[in-house]
């Protein structure tokens, strides 16, 4: 009776279900191959794949590297404006600003003319042996050193002297060589400075007389360099009259002259040059 009723119950094994089945690993079939063909074994190889985008990084093509230094060379130039702006500005800010009283006295002419009178220059010794600073100058001959207004670049020269009646050569009539003599020597001196040393001696002097220059009146020399060429310099001048009433001047006598430093002029003494200034 037992028998029966425990035969009765329902069967464990079949209210439990059956157990899934669990597919074969791979790896346990690759060593059953392996123990079967007596070979050893060899694992397979995993190979890590990346993305293309990332793996390098593409290259600057050269327009690309133009663009950045344009750009570089754009801010480092706009610094630097900006950096100069701002100093001038801050200079401009700081100086202090002149009253209408200073500004009249803030300007300085640059005046290239000298004024002179060249005969007083020379020392009292030689002074007395020269023939127009020492033998034509006195009373009733050239009365006064002549007054020279002159460029310092040797380009133009304009003396004023006064000729009494102890230079003539007719009566009343000043000498023509007293004026060749005048001539001479102011053409010189307008031309001296434009030389490379200061000096020079005549090599060609030619006169137009023009009209009779009368005794005891002012006169004016005129002079004025027009060509320079290394040691040589050319020269032309007029003594006119210097008229009163307003008048025309009147051209006494006319010059041109060529003058030529000589080669040993830098080895002369400073005295020399200095008088010729």
């Amino acid at each position: 009776m037992f028998r029966r009723q425990f035969l009765s119950l329902p069967s464990i094994a079949a209210s439990v279900p059956p157990a899934p089945r669990i597919a074969p690993s791979p790896f346990r079939s690759l060593l059953r191959g392996a123990k079967a063909s007596r070979q050893p074994f060899i694992y397979p190889r995993y190979t890590r794949r990346y993305n293309s985008s990332t793996t390098a990084p593409r290259p600057k093509t050269r327009f690309r590297r133009f663009i950045g230094f344009v750009t570089i060379a754009a801010l480092s130039f706009g610094a630097g404006l900006g950096y100069k702006a701002l100093e001038i500005t801050l200079r401009v800010m700081a100086s202090p600003v002149p009253t209408d009283e200073e500004t009249l006295s803030l300007y300085e002419p640059q005046d290239e003319t000298a004024q002179s009178r060249p005969h007083l220059k020379f020392p009292e010794i030689i002074r007395a042996r020269s023939l127009t600073a020492g033998t034509l100058a006195g009373p009733n001959k050239i009365v006064v050193p002549p007054y020279v207004f002159s460029e310092k670049s040797g380009k133009s020269l304009v003396s004023f002297m006064y000729l009494g009646s102890d230079v003539c050569g007719h009566p009343g009539i000043v000498h023509g060589g007293m004026l060749a003599t005048l001539l001479d020597e102011g053409l010189a001196r307008c031309c001296f400075p434009a030389l490379p040393n200061k000096v020079g001696v005549t090599a060609n002097l030619n006169l137009d007389y023009r009209a009779p220059a009368m005794a005891d009146q002012y006169v004016a020399l005129r002079a004025e360099t027009v060509k320079v060429e290394g040691r040589k310099a050319w020269v032309e001048g007029r003594i006119e009259t210097v008229p009163q009433d307003g008048s025309k001047p009147v051209v006494l006598v006319e010059a041109k002259a060529l003058f030529v430093e000589p080669k040993q002029a830098a080895t002369m003494s400073k005295l020399a040059r200095g008088l010729n200034e």
